[in-house]
């Protein structure tokens, strides 16, 4: 018993010591001690996954050259290389020791275009990746009309609103609505601001022309019913695809500012605009009114 307890000892011991090593990221003891850990106990649990953190390490930091080369190195490390490092060092320090291997991926790639068919082949979708919200800003600035294209747009508001929160961020965020509802859930899903949560779960029960994702394309117009105080930060929003939620938008921000005016019959005309516009959204201003 007491020799089956020391030969467990001594399997954990060099297992212990590959991963100090890999901390560490001291190739040479690492490739050392998984030599010798490899000979005593070749069927010893974890070791594919020690072996793909070493060949990570292993690798050097070099130019990127094409979006292939790029989704190929990609998809090795967020399939094999990232849960391998979390299972080894548990899922926090497993995703921090990655992030090295991220950067040095992202850097390489700094110079590829853009290119629409793969849109998370390119290095902000890696700096996004790793919550470097400055580099993935300024990643995303490179690429031609980001502001038109779904993809950097809900990049470059992820990474803002982490950085200065969801007033400062408002009219980016109507903007990714009018274009794509669909990403801007995923970017309220990822990022978790509290505010910005909550009025999307506010926006879905009471806007009563909600029915699925597609909807949130209304949720800046929406917004203005229950919160005019956002006016001026919505009214920062780019123009887009005149499509009937922007259109509705800019609607609420005209009437807010007519009734601080007091123009009662402008009011009434653009009331008539807007309950035409859209029902649900009418019903919802009135409801304050």
């Amino acid at each position: 018993m007491q020799l089956d307890i020391f030969e467990h000892s001594r399997d954990v011991m060099l297992k212990n010591d590959v991963v100090q090593a890999l901390e560490r990221r001291d190739i040479a003891a690492a490739l050392q001690t998984r030599a010798v850990l490899a000979q005593e106990y070749p069927d010893a649990a974890g070791l594919p996954d020690l072996d793909q953190m070493i060949s990570a390490i292993q690798k050097p930091a070099v130019r990127i050259n094409t979006h292939d080369e790029l989704a190929h190195t990609r998809l090795w490390l967020s399939t094999s290389v990232e849960p391998a490092a979390q299972r080894v060092l548990g899922q926090r320090a497993g995703q921090v020791w990655v992030v090295p291997i991220w950067k040095n991926l992202a850097t390489g790639a700094a110079a590829l275009p853009w290119r629409a068919q793969s849109p998370m082949d390119h290095s902000a979708a890696l700096w996004l990746h790793i919550a470097d919200w400055a580099a993935a800003i300024m990643a995303v600035k490179t690429i031609e009309s980001w502001r038109r294209k779904p993809a950097p747009l809900s990049w470059m508001l992820h990474a803002n609103l982490a950085l200065t929160g969801l007033q400062a961020n408002l009219g980016m965020l109507a903007e990714l609505a009018w274009i794509s509802p669909s990403r801007l859930e995923g970017v309220v899903t990822a990022v978790r601001d509290p505010l910005l949560t909550q009025l999307v779960r506010k926006f879905e029960v009471q806007f009563e022309g909600y029915e699925n994702s597609d909807d949130l394309a209304w949720l800046g117009a929406w917004a203005l019913t229950d919160q005019p105080n956002f006016a001026a930060a919505f009214a920062l929003a780019q123009p887009s695809n005149h499509s009937a939620p922007e259109r509705g938008m800019r609607l609420m921000i005209e009437l807010l500012g007519l009734e601080r005016q007091g123009r009662h019959h402008d009011i009434v005309i653009q009331r008539k605009d807007l309950k035409d516009l859209n029902g649900a959204l009418f019903a919802a201003y009135m409801k304050s009114r």
